[in-house]
């Protein structure tokens, strides 16, 4: 028997029915009660409105639960790739071995970009934000592959924009950063995987060679993982709403980036650093700003602890703090803004007003860290973490394609002026 809600208005009864997701996450069904009653729900910022179904990733905040196509994100970062696991989320299963080689020797034979892309990248001034350097050169992508804008491109089609996609982000990714330190772009390296391949393009010179360190190449590739979708936040939502114009895949993922580039989004490692330095520049005097955090009158908040999801704890973040811990030990750093990071966690962790409002260190916190580690500038962390987001963004796109989803257009309820008639200018 299916199960309906019912919504009464003016006397007037309405059944909705009630939808349930293999998690037995259960939504009612409003796509009919406009044309039933006249009437629209209201939602701010879209909180509890699910705009859609997906088979992708299943998130609990309550449990800290975190899965892509079912599989748990502590065992993918355990045994998986950052490649393996952008084949299983755009695809929808793990690859056989065959498979997955194809998959990633795809990838490797487009990483090189148009020579015309150094005449875009030369435009910008060196001041130029990274993030708007990134979003720009996938949008000019575009120009070089015309038939990628045809709504009725064929599938083969589709299939070569997601591996050219994929291929090329890390070398756009890199030259912003090469734009922003002033330094000659390095070109890909096809015998180099695709961590290291990153690497090497962000910090190898022409008259220096960069030693690609293997616990970074590691920690990288797991913080690639733990970032590489999150269900519909803002900027899966708008790829996936930008997509519904029938816009091609390079538009809707340049729009992910922007939404990706605002602070309430995808700066929240770069928020998490520049507190360090803030409270380094005032003696770093940790206990001190743990008690501000928790005065309710003070207006200081403490960055990279808790999530608006997880309710419980961060799932990313314990796997993300041993890579943190690992990238430390290894490279030696002696920063004392990091020295800071290592007090805050560890008073957080043990001081009772943090562990009963479950205000744990997450993901932001300790990839933050790793970032100002490896010598990462704090306006490149968001960059970096569209390079992770990118398979989930293009597995969304895919999937609102493949559902046949309608152009995305949100009601609103007015609140302006009535009817009036317009007054000449000398009367008003």
């Amino acid at each position: 028997m299916s199960k309906t809600a019912q919504i009464t208005i003016d006397g007037q009864t309405y059944e909705l029915p009630v939808t349930e997701g293999t998690e037995q996450e259960k939504a009612i069904d409003i796509s009919a009660f406009r044309a039933q009653s006249g009437v629209i729900t209201l939602d701010r910022g879209f909180k509890n409105t699910g705009s859609c179904e997906s088979a992708i990733t299943f998130l609990d905040g309550e449990k800290g639960i975190l899965r892509y196509r079912g599989y748990p994100i502590e065992q993918l970062a355990d045994n998986s790739t950052f490649l393996e696991v952008a084949y299983l989320l755009i695809y929808g299963e793990l690859p056989n071995k065959a498979t997955f080689d194809k998959f990633a020797g795809d990838i490797t034979h487009h990483t090189l970009v148009n020579e015309d892309i150094k005449k875009i990248l030369d435009g910008f001034p060196s001041a130029a934000h990274p993030m708007g350097v990134l979003s720009s050169l996938i949008t000019a992508q575009t120009a070089f592959y015309p038939n990628s804008l045809d709504p009725n491109r064929s599938k083969e089609e589709t299939e070569l924009s997601i591996i050219r996609l994929l291929a090329k982000m890390p070398t756009f990714a890199a030259w912003a950063y090469k734009k922003k330190v002033g330094h000659p772009v390095i070109y890909p390296n096809n015998k180099m995987d695709y961590c290291g391949n990153f690497l090497n393009m962000m910090f190898s010179l022409p008259a220096d060679e960069y030693e690609i360190d293997p616990v970074v190449a590691k920690a990288l590739d797991k913080l690639l993982i733990l970032h590489a979708d999150h269900e519909q936040n803002c900027s899966a939502s708008t790829v996936r709403i930008v997509g519904s114009s029938q816009a091609s895949l390079w538009a809707s993922i340049s729009a992910g980036i922007n939404a990706l580039w605002g602070p309430l989004h995808g700066g929240a490692n770069q928020a998490v650093i520049e507190m360090l330095e803030n409270i380094k520049a005032d003696g770093g005097d940790t206990k001190k700003w743990m008690g501000k955090a928790k005065d309710k009158d003070d207006p200081f908040r403490l960055m990279g602890f808790g999530h608006r999801v997880y309710k419980n704890f961060d799932p990313r973040a314990k796997i993300i703090k041993k890579a943190a811990d690992d990238v430390l030990e290894k490279l030696g750093v002696h920063d004392p803004v990091l020295d800071i990071a290592k007090g805050l966690e560890e008073e957080a962790l043990k001081d009772q007003y943090f562990v009963d409002r479950k205000l744990y260190p997450n993901v932001d916190f300790y990839s933050g860290i790793i970032y100002r580690a490896l010598g990462i500038p704090t306006d490149m962390f968001t960059v970096m973490f569209a390079l992770g987001r990118l398979p989930g963004w293009i597995a969304q796109w895919k999937e609102m394609k493949e559902m046949g989803e309608p152009i995305g257009r949100p009601r609103q309820v007015y609140t302006g002026e009535n009817a009036r008639d317009y007054m000449n200018m000398g009367k008003r």
